[in-house]
């Protein structure tokens, strides 16, 4: 399961979004329960916001039980996701993302299309009223791969279609079951392991 993922490096015209944060830093450690940037599509125009990973509809009552993970399988069905999927379809920019593997000390690898890269994960977001404000929330669409789940990979093409609230939902599906895209792969070593290292050094090599 993807549980880690990273967003140090932005192009210009990235930063260029409505709602990039002015204080936006590089973050080498992102793991559900924290901070992330989504994109969404507000009006026709691409539009950055900041959420909490882990989807909150405004209906729920126990906080603890606030998914990160949104199967693509079963996403279109479960009453958690299903409004969301819907009408509330934003992306999750990245660079890449962290996956261990192994049997009697995992290591951890780092995934990417290629060092430098960017990617936007497939995702879902919801809004949860407190009081007088409204905080965003999100969780990642994952596809099953071998014995891991990886996030849903969008190329720009299928970006665009996520965010139109007009796609047709059979373009909907073929997305959900589209093979997954061609990554690079590294071992790493082991500062990764800790949620609290936010920094270049969760990237070294093992």
């Amino acid at each position: 399961m993807c549980g880690r993922y990273a967003l140090f490096r932005w192009t210009p015209a990235f930063a260029a979004l409505p709602g990039f944060p002015a204080g936006q830093q590089p973050q080498w450690n992102i793991s559900p329960g924290g901070s992330v940037l989504i994109q969404r599509q507000l009006d026709g125009q691409p539009q950055l916001a900041r959420a909490r990973w882990g989807l909150t509809p405004a209906w729920l009552t126990d906080l603890s039980r606030t998914p990160a993970h949104a199967r693509a399988e079963t996403l279109v069905e479960q009453p958690m996701f299903r409004e969301a999927f819907r009408q509330r379809r934003c992306l999750m920019p990245a660079n890449g993302f962290y996956e261990w593997r192994g049997t009697a000390r995992k290591r951890p690898y780092w995934l990417t299309p290629g060092e430098g890269s960017s990617l936007y994960f497939a995702a879902i977001w919801e809004a949860y009223p407190v009081q007088d404000q409204v905080w965003l929330s999100c969780a990642v669409v994952t596809q099953a791969a071998m014995n891991q789940r990886r996030p849903l990979i969008l190329d720009a093409e299928g970006q665009a279609a996520w965010l139109d609230l007009d796609t047709p939902l059979p373009r909907l599906h073929e997305l959900l079951v589209s093979q997954p895209i061609s990554l690079r792969e590294r071992v790493l070593a082991h500062f990764i392991n800790d949620p609290k290292l936010d920094a270049p050094e969760c990237l070294t090599p093992g």
